[in-house]
């Protein structure tokens, strides 16, 4: 695996905290004219240049890490939905578009964080997902003629029903781009809810493996203590053998004396 450039990896960390902020931007600027749709137009179109300079930092923060890169081939084959995020607006400057280059980005950046766990990510992607898919959803269905999303609230409940896949039907999409907003949000849906699942198996196994481990190092440590105990059970058996057979001092043949004992010769006539 090749080792990152240093410089590469300053720039990363220093454009971190910043990228994030204005993705925060981002957020805001997209969702006061939806919510706020009777808004001044000096308000509106603040709002359109605070989304395509954010767009535009995070274009840059691209090809800088591209021109950092020793082999920019590899980082363009590594990075497919970076390109295509970066590329989108330019082609078709949908406004929704934007968004979903913006919230590509944002999730790659947000991935490369060393102090990001993944429980924070899932959160942060369940958050931003469920609000931008509200507002882009009420953005398009509001002036629907046959459409039943009409508050913000009916938007984000049917979110919230979308990427649970519950799907109750009291609101659905009724034009195109809804319908491609709906599948978009549930395939997400379903990608998160493995995640989360996985997570939690995972922890769950750790937690058995740890468990496990702690109960093998019991049971050795039992069965070596088993072990001594037995031998101090020999032990204590022998020297009890000891004692209680004591000699005599100064028998013939005990120890301490040099008489030998009075052995029988095996030619001796036998009274």
């Amino acid at each position: 695996m090749p080792v990152m450039p240093v410089k590469k990896l300053r720039w990363e960390e220093r454009t971190q905290t910043p990228l994030l902020v204005l993705a925060v931007a981002f957020g805001l600027a997209y969702a006061v004219p939806i919510v706020a749709p009777g808004a001044q137009p000096w308000v509106h179109r603040l709002c359109t240049h605070v989304e395509w300079t954010v767009w535009g930092a995070f274009a840059l923060d691209y090809l800088v890490r591209l021109g950092l890169s020793p082999d920019r081939w590899r980082f363009v084959r590594g990075h497919p939905l970076d390109l295509l995020a970066v590329i989108l607006p330019m082609v078709q400057p949908l406004r929704l578009l934007r968004v979903v280059s913006t919230l590509l980005l944002v999730g790659r950046r947000a991935r490369m964080a060393p102090q990001i766990t993944l429980t924070t990510y899932v959160a942060g992607a369940v958050v931003g997902l469920m609000m931008f898919g509200s507002l882009a959803v009420l953005h398009v269905e509001r002036d629907a003629p046959h459409g039943n999303i009409k508050t913000l609230g009916d938007a984000v409940w049917w979110s919230f029903t979308t990427m649970t896949t519950v799907g109750y039907g009291d609101h659905a999409p009724t034009t195109g781009l809804g319908r491609v907003l709906a599948v978009g949000l549930m395939l997400s849906g379903i990608a998160l809810l493995g995640v989360v699942t996985a997570n939690i198996a995972a922890w769950f196994i750790s937690r058995f493996d740890r468990d496990d481990a702690v109960e093998r190092r019991q049971t050795e440590l039992l069965e070596a203590l088993t072990l001594e105990v037995r031998e101090l059970r020999a032990e204590v058996a022998r020297l009890s053998a000891r004692q209680e057979t004591p000699e005599v001092p100064g028998a013939p043949g005990a120890p301490g004396t040099d008489e030998p004992r009075d052995v029988p010769s095996p030619t001796a006539p036998r009274a």
